[in-house]
């Protein structure tokens, strides 16, 4: 892989609690609006910036970009954040619920996206990428870094553990909802042995971060056709990204909400379901393995289950993939569900008691409590060249936005 230090775009001492946000993707516009509140200094002015307008602005309108890079100049310009003096690298680790994970914060090169060295599992919804390449190419700056992983590098460990083990960190706090967020500052001329190692490592795969990492390759595209004098060291040939080993990572599940029964009732769709798997009315409201998942209708939890799927694409054997085919598709006629407007997903952190919410207020009739996908299917589908389904992962603790930015002009 091409990795490089970076002179980022950080907050001043004592402001990256105030700043820092949750990513733009994770939170509607008025829960956005919500999180910032007064804080005129949250990131979520900068990739949300809709929230400072009225209710039922066009997101994508031309006053939005204007916006988002009014704030960003604002916050350099008031001091909030602030330039480093040299490259760096960052160690970013992230504890929640007593799961530790260290990620390595770099600029990662866009040559490598677009040549598969960099592998998606994923597709992108048009109206979120060309958002997100439209912001990028505004601000000229990556305002959140694309999530990585790779297969651990013994040698990337060992200077992480030492390193952490010898220095103070440079950011430390807790946010709202009790992840611990820590970064250490490490120069490019003490970073060799990290940066050194990740020139031997043969793939990274996108963990979360499609759209941003999509976006991101358009604009160094753009930007190198445009540029008669290009000669490849423009930092637009970088985006920003933050590397953890696979072996860290802690993948949730990612729940569906459907409208209606497609005009069963729910007695009759229990019963079709019941015709084709193994049903148990337990009341469990969370699977306890794969080939397995929690329906909730009518106010009750059902389990159904299913053999091993003997199928050579490994997109057939997910658990996701059998609820599409054999539930979503033939019995409630959600065709695509990119586009389906009948489907919605949720995080696995917001757990059962919010599907639950979602059926009991009468806008949705049916929800699904899925089994987490893990690391080895993701690496597996995206070494095969192949996509998951939508939604298929979630990842938390999540990355926050502001705490690095990447600029794309010196």
């Amino acid at each position: 892989m091409k990795v490089k230090a970076f002179p980022s775009l950080v907050p001043a001492p004592g402001k990256a609690e105030t700043v820092a946000s949750v990513p733009y993707d994770v939170v509607n516009t008025e829960e956005a609006r919500a999180l910032a509140g007064d804080n005129a200094h949250s990131f979520l002015h900068v990739v949300r910036a809709e929230i400072d307008f009225p209710a039922g602005t066009d997101p994508y309108g031309d006053e939005i970009y204007a916006k988002s890079k009014a704030n960003l100049d604002a916050l350099q310009s008031n001091g909030i954040l602030v330039r480093e003096p040299e490259p760096c690298v960052y160690l970013y680790r992230q504890i929640m619920n007593g799961h530790a994970q260290v990620g390595i914060t770099l600029a990662c090169h866009i040559e490598d996206y677009e040549n598969d060295i960099i592998r998606k599992h994923e597709k992108t919804r048009p109206v979120k990428e060309n958002d997100r390449t439209r912001l990028t190419d505004t601000l000229s700056a990556n305002t959140g870094p694309v999530f990585l992983t790779y297969k651990d590098v013994e040698t990337i460990d060992a200077f992480v553990d030492s390193w952490i083990s010898d220095h103070e960190p440079t950011v430390d706090f807790v946010d709202d909802v009790e992840v611990q967020h820590t970064v250490w500052r490490v120069t490019q001329g003490e970073a060799g042995p990290i940066l050194d190692s990740f020139g031997e490592v043969p793939l990274s795969y996108v963990a979360d971060g499609h759209h941003r990492s999509a976006s991101a390759a358009r604009v160094g595209k753009e930007r190198r056709d445009a540029n008669p004098d290009h000669d490849g060291t423009e930092n637009y040939n970088w985006f920003l990204a933050v590397l953890f080993p696979a072996s860290q990572l802690n993948i949730l599940p990612y729940n569906r909400v459907v409208k209606d029964l497609n005009g069963l009732s729910a007695d009759g769709f229990l019963q079709r379901l019941n015709e084709n798997f193994m049903l148990d009315s337990n009341g469990e409201k969370v699977p306890d393995s794969a080939e397995c998942l929690s329906v909730y209708v009518a106010g009750q939890w059902h389990q159904i289950r299913w053999g091993e799927v003997d199928a050579d694409n490994p997109i057939d054997r997910l658990d996701v993939s059998v609820l599409q085919d054999r539930i979503l598709t033939p019995l409630l006629g959600i065709g695509d569900p990119r586009t389906d407007e009948r489907i919605d997903f949720i995080g696995g952190i917001r757990g059962p008691e919010e599907l639950e919410k979602r059926v009991d207020s009468g806008d949705w009739s049916v929800a699904f409590s899925m089994y987490p996908t893990t690391v080895q299917q993701l690496t597996d589908i995206a070494d095969a060249g192949e996509i998951m389904p939508p939604k298929s992962t979630w990842f938390e603790p999540k990355l926050r936005s502001g705490l690095f930015v990447y600029t794309l002009e010196d």
